[in-house]
């Protein structure tokens, strides 16, 4: 009988706790359900948007594949460009808006729109990119920035601690600017530092770095006699 009563007064306190506090409990369950599917909508919201935007951007890469394998028209520019400006807009938090802009940035300079390109180039930079298309964006931005003429900020771009894969191609350019500006030690400094990187790398300098030194390092003239006896 005292089990059974300890039962009934448990049951009981179960009942008055309940009444007490069942608006709660049920404000809780649908709080705790309505964040549930929140999340959920959420989740499945953010895959359609990537879905879409991956397909918007396969698009616009058929369509940039057509203007570099015939002679672009003006259609074919505005759709690409359409395109783009569609992920940048619709999308802009996504990777592949970034890579629009870098596409676009792509064209301007072919057209020799380096205003533009630089907007482009600038666009990518603030949308927080990872390290890797950062790094990319940046060298791209620097020598879109030379070649208007700004060689101090082009020098101040190209200023990292950490250049990662692309150290070479940061050292190469930071060359570049030295010859624009006329200045060839800094540059022959630039152009080594970037052969030795690409080495470190395993691989070998490009051609073009090759001939950069070449151009800096020309052979003495009892070099190229002697060169020309054993020939």
């Amino acid at each position: 009988m005292e089990a059974y009563r300890t039962e009934e007064e448990q049951l009981e306190a179960l009942r008055k706790w309940w009444q007490e506090n069942s608006r709660s409990t049920f404000a809780a369950i649908a709080l705790a359900l309505a964040a549930s599917f929140g999340w959920q909508f959420w989740q499945d919201h953010r895959a359609t948007q990537a879905e879409t935007a991956s397909s918007i951007y396969q698009d616009m890469l058929e369509a940039v594949n057509l203007l570099t394998a015939a002679p672009a028209g003006p259609e074919q520019v505005a759709t690409v460009r359409h395109l783009a400006g569609t992920l940048k807009t619709g999308y802009a938090g996504s990777t592949y808006a970034q890579f629009a802009a870098l596409h676009l940035a792509k064209m301007a300079v072919a057209e020799d729109d380096l205003a533009t390109a630089e907007q482009e180039l600038r666009w990518v930079l603030t949308a927080n990119p990872v390290q890797e298309i950062q790094l990319l964006t940046r060298l791209r931005l620097a020598r879109v920035v030379a070649a208007k003429g700004d060689t101090a900020a082009a020098l101040a771009i190209l200023e990292t601690e950490d250049s990662g894969t692309y150290a070479a191609s940061y050292a190469e350019v930071e060359g570049d600017v030295y010859m624009q500006l006329g200045q060839q030690e800094p540059a022959r400094a630039a152009y080594e530092r970037a052969s030795s990187l690409a080495l470190s790398e395993g691989s070998a300098a490009s051609r073009s770095l090759q001939l950069k030194l070449e151009s800096l390092n020309p052979i003495p003239a009892r070099e190229v006699v002697q060169v020309a006896e054993e020939n």
